[in-house]
């Protein structure tokens, strides 16, 4: 088994250090940078916009994986893949479009994600397995950071594995929420390819040691 990416989310950041924080990540054993966009519509909460994702993409020499968690969000593809995404998810929740929105992502060059909540069940993605290249599974409610892993999310991370066997697609299944040092391993081992941390690496004495502690369980 090939070891797991870490995507740090700058949603934990020290926001008055940003561009320390990026550099931390650049210098690290992170795949990519996650970035989460939210609306205080789809989710209780408002987090960084399209001018922080530039910002951001400015000193991040690792791709962006920016996380909407946003309604209507074919009105801001575009606009998050000029300011600098690389993988770029929405929730299936969120449109009644899903497949119109990753073959138009796709279309702009990036990786095409499609994010699940924790109540939506992963057979729900079947006749959408051809066209997307990253399913983010919800480990926690989305919207806040912090939260403890629901333990449920294991048993779909199974079942989407066996999904993406069935369609014979390559899709990266990531973990976002709750992501810890203590409950990794078991989540890579359940096929999960990218894991999602946020407080895990940036709460952390190190978050350098943290992110590579994450890569090699």
């Amino acid at each position: 088994m090939n070891k797991p990416m870490i995507a740090p989310s700058v949603l934990s950041a020290d926001f008055g250090r940003l561009a320390e924080e990026i550099e931390m990540i650049n210098q690290s054993e992170a795949t990519v940078i996650h970035v989460d966009v939210m609306d205080g519509r789809f989710v209780p909460n408002i987090s960084l916009g399209i001018p922080v994702v530039k910002a951001i993409k400015k000193h991040a020499r690792k791709p962006l994986d920016v996380h909407l968690m946003i309604v209507e969000p074919e009105k801001y593809l575009s606009a998050f893949a000029e300011a600098g995404a690389d993988w770029l998810s929405f929730h299936i929740e969120a449109t009644a479009h899903a497949h119109r929105h990753l073959q138009q992502i796709r279309q702009m060059g990036l990786k095409a994600g499609l994010a699940v909540n924790p109540q939506t069940p992963v057979h729900l993605l079947s006749d959408l397995m051809h066209d997307i290249d990253l399913v983010c599974l919800m480990g926690v409610n989305p919207g806040f950071g912090g939260q403890a892993y629901i333990p449920r999310t294991t048993e779909k991370i199974i079942q989407l594995r066996e999904l993406i066997k069935q369609h014979g697609v390559h899709t990266l299944i990531e973990i976002d929420g709750g992501v810890t040092l203590q409950n990794a391993a078991a989540i890579h081992r359940a096929g999960a390819d990218v894991l999602v941390a946020g407080n895990t690496v940036f709460n952390a004495e190190n978050p350098t040691l943290a992110i590579s502690q994450l890569s090699h369980v």
